[in-house]
């Protein structure tokens, strides 16, 4: 894999919309600006890696497009060595952004042929900080929660209560919410059974499916 002058002119136009489009956290642009996006996109959509779009990755699933993983990860809000876990880990993208800010990161995905490839990506890739699993995203790692920050990357028809359930006090969690259209909410934990709810943006992703399909290899 190569990170030529070339993709990384690139990412600094990107960047540069990203600021336009109203991107604040310096941070998380520079983890952004540091981060090869082709290194996540299958070797026919490079030339487009750098394009404020999302793309497909296989197995029905999509890489949000840069300014989607900006602002989320602006809304999180993260901190050197919080827990953060991901639920939807996709290309690895997000999570690579996330242990660039210096999160330890723990990733779900259901879809095992997707599992397989980013896993094995991402310690191609040095991010000894992410750890991958494949399970279920509605039940979340119960055994490794409290989390400091949970990020979910598909659209949820509701609020998952576990995921709640695993958000340490004080933490926060970015979730789209909705079915065919979805509302970004930014949901920070008060107490032991109460929560402050913000919505905000409106945006598109793949559905959050409960479960892990039947063919999978790992699920014996």
């Amino acid at each position: 894999m190569k990170d030529t002058y070339r993709h990384k002119g690139m990412r600094r136009k990107l960047i540069a919309t990203l600021r336009e489009k109203g991107i604040r956290d310096e941070q998380v642009l520079a983890a952004m600006e540091k981060l090869p996006r082709h290194f996540f996109l299958d070797k026919a959509f490079e030339e487009w890696a750098y394009v404020d779009k999302a793309f497909p990755i296989g197995e029905e699933q999509t890489i949000s497009q840069p300014y989607t993983v900006a602002y989320m990860t602006e809304l999180l809000q993260v901190n050197k060595r919080d827990a953060v876990l991901e639920v939807g880990t996709g290309s690895g993208y997000q999570a690579a952004i996330l242990a660039l800010l210096g999160a330890r990161v723990f990733t779900i995905e259901r879809q095992p042929a997707l599992y397989s490839k980013t896993k094995t990506l991402l310690e191609k890739l040095g991010l000894v900080q992410i750890r991958t699993f494949l399970r279920d995203g509605y039940k979340g790692l119960p055994e490794f929660a409290p989390f400091d920050r949970i990020i979910v990357t598909a659209g949820a028809p509701k609020v998952p209560q576990a995921l709640l359930e695993q958000l340490r006090i004080g933490g926060r969690m970015v979730i789209p919410v909705g079915t065919d259209q979805q509302t970004m909410y930014l949901i920070t934990r008060t107490g032991e059974t109460s929560f402050q709810e913000e919505k905000l943006g409106a945006f598109r992703f793949v559905p959050f499916v409960k479960g892990i399909p039947d063919n999978d290899p790992f699920s014996s």
